[in-house]
């Protein structure tokens, strides 16, 4: 019988230093995601900064050059997908993952329009080739995500 009554105390303090080992687990990772989720809205937050920093350099080149230009126009969509990039990931940071796929179409379409003309055809044809294909992996997301919300 006290053979048996020390290795049922001695289960019980292993189980007490397993739930201590884990609360403190839990604790260790929710500090530490803490401390990331803060360190990320940090740099994000420097990102707009930049950002905004860019498209008045960019306002500055204009005003001092007095001519806007198609290439100034769409500079100026690629600064307004990355603030719109950072609005997206506040409100919805599942939705935040698309984005880059956004960004990234409209640079290759803004390379395919200024340097049309003066680009070899079969390069045309791969830089369209690749923004179809970041066409369909945005798709494939977006699909994705929604079959995912249907289940839960």
């Amino acid at each position: 019988m006290t053979l048996s009554k020390k290795s049922d105390e001695n289960d019980n303090s292993d189980r007490i230093k397993h739930t201590k080992d884990a609360a403190a687990g839990k604790t260790e990772r929710s500090l530490a995601l803490s401390i990331f989720h803060i360190i990320e809205r940090i740099i994000l937050i420097i990102v707009v900064v930049m950002t905004l920093g860019a498209v008045a350099f960019e306002i500055h080149t204009i005003y001092v050059a007095q001519i806007i230009t198609l290439a100034d126009i769409l500079l100026m969509f690629l600064y307004l997908e990355v603030i719109g990039m950072v609005s997206v990931f506040y409100s919805d940071p599942r939705s935040a993952f698309v984005y880059p796929i956004f960004i990234a179409i409209t640079a290759i379409a803004r390379l395919i329009v200024l340097q049309g003309k003066d680009m070899a055809p079969e390069n045309i044809l791969y830089e369209a080739i690749a923004i179809l294909i970041l066409c369909i992996a945005a798709i494939v997301i977006i699909r994705m995500r929604s079959t995912d919300n249907a289940y839960e």
